[in-house]
């Protein structure tokens, strides 16, 4: 069983920068393709960004494309979410997803292992 931590979310004006990370807990014996989604109130979770296991191939949700970048760690099954040019729209818990596979992946019953996810909060 694999745990993931997400970390870097917080309150920040419009127009403001954060960036996501996540990583397992524990050791991971496999490289995986991983994914970050996020969920506002009374929404369900949605796709935000994807990179296959060996980060050489991304794909966004259009309503992030050219403001949010993902990219994978150096550490083994790490991954970061650049987030700029903030929108009070991107307020969410954004969560991480992890999983075996070749390709990237978008939805959400795709993945196998989540983290408990982060809160980011853009004020206008």
């Amino acid at each position: 069983q694999v745990q993931l931590v997400e970390s870097g979310g917080g309150l920040v004006q419009a127009g403001g920068s954060l960036r996501l990370s996540c990583a397992p807990s524990g050791r991971t014996d496999n490289n995986y393709a991983m994914g970050w989604f996020r969920q506002a109130p009374g929404k369900e979770r949605e796709f935000v960004a994807a990179i296959n296991w060996s980060g050489d191939t991304l794909y966004y949700a259009n309503s992030v494309k050219g403001r949010f970048t993902i990219s994978k760690g150096n550490a083994k099954n790490t991954v970061y979410l650049q987030m700029n040019s903030l929108e009070p729209e991107d307020t969410a818990v954004y969560y991480c997803g992890a999983r075996s596979g070749s390709s990237y992946y978008i939805i959400v019953d795709e993945y196998d292992y989540w983290g408990q996810g982060t809160q980011v909060t853009v004020s206008s």
